[in-house]
């Protein structure tokens, strides 16, 4: 173990400040020989492999080129603009305002700290905790899939997903991603607490993402359409007293039906059954699932349960 943390250091190192991309040859030949790949050509190969998608499921940008008049060589090299930190320029007051910032909302796993590390000390610049942002192990990896143009594989809902990142954010104490799943062939969000094993990336620059792409106006604001269930169209009536709220939520193309009395039928698409109980059950008497008949029965069925635990059965 020891030895593979100096190789991987090592190598790290060696791509890094490598003045062209080396081979696999060239890369064991430069590393020091108690840390460096077995003698025999299958195994050293194997063992780069591990290392190389070691430090690639870490977010550092280990890259493969062929190389001219090589006879079809590969070389390997780290570019420096992907690895380190570029310069922000930031004033020191623009310093001060970040440590504060992070101080103030930290992140739980620590990245907050070392984002301050990388921006320099700042005495005086302490603040007392206001919130904590939830961290994700999944996100340093779909952030650098977001920012390279890389396509990101998980596991998700017990399938694997190939997905393009098109923008990531935080909403009512989650961290979602939101791009193009490649399998299904539409867009997709994705929890990313929910993300199940390790992410891997693809290619750099693999892919384009639309221009202007909000990934705020791409995630469902409604919770029954947040979800990754196959989804079903369902007819909803709301009262007059309602009515127009409702309608404003939902834009007026929702509106299958308006009723004489002021009420509107409401064509919602459901992804997420709990979340349209949730919904339905905020406006208390004012709404009423017309149909399908299954989710309908759901609803019903599901207010019973609830009426008799009120009711001690």
């Amino acid at each position: 173990m020891a030895d593979r943390l100096a190789r991987l250091t090592n190598l790290v190192a060696l791509l890094l400040n490598a003045p062209r991309p080396l081979t696999l040859d060239e890369v064991a030949s430069e590393l020091e020989p108690e840390s460096g790949y077995p003698a025999g050509d299958e195994a050293r190969r194997q063992a780069f492999e591990r290392d190389k998608r070691v430090l690639r499921e870490e977010g550092i940008p280990v890259e493969a080129v062929f190389l001219e008049g090589e006879g079809g060589k590969v070389g390997y090299r780290i570019p420096p603009d992907d690895y380190y930190l570029p310069d922000l320029a930031l004033t020191d007051d623009e310093r001060v305002a970040l440590h504060l910032a992070l101080a103030a909302v930290p992140l739980d796993s620590g990245w907050g700290a070392e984002a301050r590390w990388k921006l320099g000390d700042v005495s005086g610049a302490d603040a007392s905790p206001l919130a904590a942002l939830p961290s994700v192990e999944a996100l340093p990896l779909l952030f650098e899939g977001w920012r390279r143009r890389a396509p990101v594989e998980f596991g998700y809902g017990g399938s694997p997903r190939l997905v393009e990142p098109y923008g990531l954010l935080f909403r009512e104490g989650f961290w979602y991603v939101v791009g193009r799943d490649r399998g299904r062939g539409d867009l997709r969000r994705f929890r990313a607490d929910r993300i199940e094993g390790r992410v891997t990336l693809g290619e750099a620059g693999s892919f384009e993402r639309p221009e202007g792409f909000d990934p705020a106006a791409a995630l469902a604001s409604q919770p029954f359409m947040i979800g990754e269930g196959s989804s079903e169209r369902v007819l909803v009536l709301v009262d007059a007293v309602l009515a127009d709220k409702v309608e404003g939520e939902l834009g007026p193309a929702s509106v299958a039906e308006r009723r004489d009395d002021g009420s509107v039928v409401v064509d919602v698409e459901v992804t997420n059954r709990v979340g349209l109980r949730s919904w339905v059950l905020g406006m208390r008497d004012h709404a009423l699932v017309l149909s399908p008949p299954s989710v309908r029965d759901d609803v019903v069925e599901w207010l019973r349960a609830m009426a008799g635990a009120g009711a001690g059965e």
